[in-house]
């Protein structure tokens, strides 16, 4: 069974823009060897996964586990479930907010590191966040996430903000 995640968008907007391609959204720089000096595909949604708990709360849960801080305290709208090539989905909720990216705490992971070392050394999922320009996060991010930057787009759109 493909595993599922849950995540959060954060977007906010530039000055008093009220084009929606002049929001910025909250990305999450990948931590690990794997990740490390690579930009392009490598930052992600705050997200993880989940199975007995409601997807907002997992996305909630997920974002103060990798960002060391809680979800801010606004409306969250579900942009849809998205599907990677490996048949992972990932539920992804957009909420409009301020978030200071510039000291996060991120809960940790462990792997064996060299390869084939039998040493395990534990690395921050995320080891850096940003807010980046909805223009410039398509490169940023891992494909399989992309489409939700069309979806978030398409809801301020919709919503009459742009």
């Amino acid at each position: 069974m493909a595993e599922t995640s849950a995540g959060i968008l954060l977007h906010r907007r530039r000055g008093a823009a009220s084009d929606p391609r002049d929001v910025e959204v909250l990305l999450g720089h990948m931590g690990g060897p794997f990740w490390r000096g690579r930009d392009e595909a490598a930052w992600s949604i705050p997200k993880g996964a989940f199975t007995d708990e409601a997807p907002i709360d997992a996305a909630r849960r997920e974002f103060a586990e990798e960002l060391g801080s809680p979800a801010p305290d606004v409306a969250y709208v579900e942009l849809g479930v998205f599907r990677y090539t490996s048949g992972k989905t990932v539920a992804v909720f957009a909420g409009e907010a301020d978030f200071d990216a510039s000291s996060i705490t991120s809960n940790l992971f462990e792997i064996e590191w060299p390869p084939r070392s039998g040493r395990r050394q534990a690395f921050p999922e995320l080891d850096a966040a940003a807010w980046v320009p909805i223009a410039e996060a398509g490169v940023k991010l891992v494909k399989g996430q992309r489409p939700a930057l069309d979806a978030l787009l398409a809801h301020l759109s919709a919503a009459g903000e742009g």
